[in-house]
């Protein structure tokens, strides 16, 4: 292959990128790496990467990205650089190059991760064994605790999201944005939009927040007892209320048990909500006196972003097919915001 070729069926320039890796020291001076390009990238492209008989992973926007999701990108370079050396389980920062002089694209590489995530069903033994299937959820607890209290400011992130007046932001932010798709009548929306504006926490102590954390987003070592092995799918994160992910990490719990329908994994075994409240307490040092807001909040907010999927399907957008599920989807999670707002006492005016 001549130098300056981009591999067949991958697109990437095997020789500018060695040139690169070199540069950054990455094992393997002087080789080409080999290129497999990977599944499971929703927002973003995912590239093995073989060289000095390491193993990387490649992450890049795809060539169609809209300016947003590049920088998205750029973010979470930013975000990865600042987790090096912490004791969040996270994919570990190899090199990055946010201005896509390099590729085309702003990219960065990060160690492979040996482990899987939950894709609708556990593997051995978690399928069978409550016991073992317990330490999932205390793990995936484990994660958001620990990377609520990153000291985010001494880490560069200052600027990287706006804390001041989070919640004060929160309903009117995404009633907005549901007003640029909204298609059909939601019932609860606004019960619990009401609700959550006149329950606001009175402060909260700013932290980085993934945004979109659950079983999907997490990666487990092989084996038992049960691992978080890493963190994973960082394009929403920002700095804003870590407790937020907590009640987000929380939606397969009906109250205090795990549910036992109407959620995309079999939660049954797992711990009971308190048990795990109170491990998030312990590690993380943050009250979760006011979960039930964040609860609230999150099934609100989860039901306004999958709505604009849903949106697309029922316009004629190509969307996966498994948003077709997302239309019964959001009307639960909105029904479920406003009963648990119906139930709960108003505690601030």
């Amino acid at each position: 292959m001549s130098a300056g070729a981009a591999v067949p069926g991958v697109g990437l320039d095997a020789a500018r990128l060695a040139r690169w890796l070199d540069a950054e020291q990455v094992p393997g001076v002087g080789e080409l790496p080999v290129i497999d390009r990977l599944t499971g990238g929703s927002q973003n492209e995912l590239y093995s990467l073989t060289r000095g008989g390491e193993r990387t992973v490649l992450r890049m926007p795809p060539p169609s990205a809209s300016e947003s999701r590049i920088d998205g990108l750029r973010r979470e370079l930013r975000l990865v650089r600042a987790l090096r050396g912490t004791d969040v389980p996270h994919a570990e920062l190899v090199a990055g190059d946010a201005t896509g002089d390099v590729l085309g694209m702003p990219f960065y590489v990060m160690r492979a991760v040996d482990g899987w995530s939950p894709t609708g069903s556990w593997p051995a033994p978690f399928d069978t064994d409550p016991a073992a299937r317990r330490g999932l959820a205390f793990e995936l607890v484990d994660g958001i605790a620990k990377l609520s209290r990153v000291d985010w400011r001494a880490r560069g992130l200052e600027g990287f999201g706006r804390p001041e007046n989070f919640h004060e932001r929160q309903v009117d932010r995404w009633l907005t944005f549901l007003g640029a798709y909204r298609f059909r009548e939601l019932p609860g929306l606004d019960t619990a939009a009401d609700w959550l504006r006149a329950n606001r926490p009175a402060g909260f102590e700013p932290g980085i927040m993934h945004g979109d954390y659950q079983f999907a987003n997490v990666m487990f070592h092989h084996g038992t007892p049960a691992r978080l092995a890493a963190i994973i799918d960082w394009e929403m994160t920002t700095i804003g209320d870590p407790l937020l992910d907590l009640g987000w990490a929380l939606l397969g719990w009906d109250g205090e048990q795990p549910r036992t329908e109407g959620f995309y994994l079999d939660v049954s075994g797992m711990p009971r909500r308190a048990e795990l409240l109170e491990h998030y307490e312990r590690v993380s040092g943050r009250s979760t006196e006011d979960i039930d807001y964040y609860l609230v909040l999150a099934n609100w907010k989860l039901g306004v972003v999958l709505e604009k999927s849903y949106a697309a399907l029922v316009g004629g957008g190509t969307v996966d097919p498994k948003v077709e599920t997302f239309g019964p989807l959001v009307l639960q999670l909105l029904a479920t915001a406003a009963d648990l707002a119906r139930s709960l006492p108003a505690r601030r005016g």
